[in-house]
């Protein structure tokens, strides 16, 4: 699939117009370039939160802007089961991140010490020279959840908005490594992006996969996303796809490639972005972990989407409840509803099914009694996982999941 010759064009004057606005917006200290989109109050302490319109971007909730850290208002996971480019969440680690991208310029480098022939990999020869792909999968941040851990943790303080689902189209990285033909010595594939740090000696964002994860066919270098180019803050004009993966391996910027005959023990790979190694990845809250592992898959995740906590409706009116569900690629095989706080439990019906990685949406009916109604959902996926009735806790606040609560008002 090729793009429009003359759209990349237009493409790369609106990037060099527009983010003159992005590079003032990461200054943000009150009111210097922020598009006066308004405030939300989000369910946690310390819950008022701006709404900012970025470059490419709706009003969307700022945790921070330097480095830019932007989450989904909940809301938009009802709209579609694709969300929208400009509601897409962002996340970077460092505010080195570039203002200004030209996709014809761009290199990504392939080498390291376990490759045969390294070579250098143009834009346009990825899109020319491979077999582009396209897979539905969900991105999700590794701190999504992170604000509603209790007793609290440290770090970004997101709620249920650090996620979203794309249809993204790009070449299978096994494509671009064999190429370069792999030693029988490679042992874990580098990635780095241009989520650079400001000051010397800051520890840039590189993360690694195993050798046979990388080969699996399915990680991606990402160029098209719900059929456009990517926006400039998730990854212009290329990134990795890693379908059922937490975002922390998405790399974005994708400039160097390194296939390696060891394993990767840069500060991101270690200490950062580590569970505590044991089968539910948690332990006793304020406790710490005997030993840790790299964060790897999504657990199992469900949400009803189209009510919010505290919403009112009309008693003794059917109503119909929308919601979604995903997991890290068994694919979701039942979601169970309940309309009293979980004490009895009935069929939601499943909807379109775009792929494993994909958000699986539902939908059930229930008829509110006076009163406050207990609405929750538990998803299963097909190998029997599903989600615990009390949320785990571990001290990073990562992989945050529970038979989530909608308390709605019937009058």
């Amino acid at each position: 699939m090729r793009d429009d010759p003359v759209a990349g064009r237009q493409r790369r004057r609106v990037l060099a117009g527009g983010l003159g606005v992005l590079a003032a917006g990461l200054g943000l200290s009150g009111r210097a370039a922020r598009a006066q989109a308004g405030v939300v109050e989000l369910p946690v302490a310390n819950g008022r939160r701006n709404l900012v319109a970025y470059p490419e971007k709706r009003p969307l909730i700022v945790l921070t802007s330097r480095p830019p850290q932007l989450e989904t208002p909940f809301a938009v996971f009802d709209e579609a089961l694709l969300t929208p480019n400009d509601a897409f969440f962002v996340r970077y680690h460092h505010a080195g991140l570039p203002t200004t991208l030209d996709a014809d310029h761009h290199v990504i480098r392939i080498g390291g010490n376990a490759l045969a022939k390294p070579y250098e990999l143009s834009m346009a020869d990825l899109r020319a020279q491979f077999t582009a792909v396209e897979l539905v999968a969900v991105n999700q941040c590794s701190g999504n959840g992170r604000a509603l851990f209790s007793p609290r943790v440290a770090g970004g303080q997101l709620t249920n908005g650090a996620m979203g689902n794309a249809r993204w189209l790009g070449v299978p990285l096994r494509q671009v490594l064999a190429r370069a033909e792999p030693r029988e010595t490679a042992r874990q594939v580098a990635f780095n992006g241009l989520d650079t740090p400001v000051l010397p000696g800051g520890a840039n964002f590189i993360k690694a996969l195993d050798m046979a994860h990388a080969m699996d066919g399915e990680v991606m270098l990402a160029y098209r996303m719900n059929g456009a180019d990517l926006p400039m803050l998730n990854g212009y004009p290329v990134r990795l796809v890693v379908p059922g993966y937490y975002g922390t391996y998405w790399v974005k910027h994708l400039s160097d490639i390194q296939v390696i005959d060891h394993d990767l023990e840069s500060f991101w790979m270690k200490p950062a972005y580590r569970v505590p190694d044991n089968d539910c990845a948690c332990v006793e809250p304020g406790t710490t972990p005997a030993a840790t592992r790299p964060i790897g898959r999504f657990n199992v995740r469900s949400f009803i989407t189209s009510l919010a906590d505290q919403a009112r409706v009309a008693a003794g009116k059917p109503t119909e409840v929308r919601g979604i569900a995903f997991d890290g690629g068994q694919g979701i095989r039942e979601v169970a509803f309940s309309a009293d706080g979980g004490q009895s439990w009935r069929a939601a019906s499943l909807g379109e099914d775009l792929g494993r990685y994909s958000f699986r949406p539902f939908t059930f009916g229930f008829t509110p009694a006076k009163g406050i109604n207990d609405l929750r959902v538990r998803a299963w996926n097909r190998s029997g996982q599903s989600q615990p009735m009390e949320a785990l806790w571990q001290p990073a606040g990562y992989m945050r999941n529970v038979v989530e609560s909608v308390k709605v008002i019937a009058t």
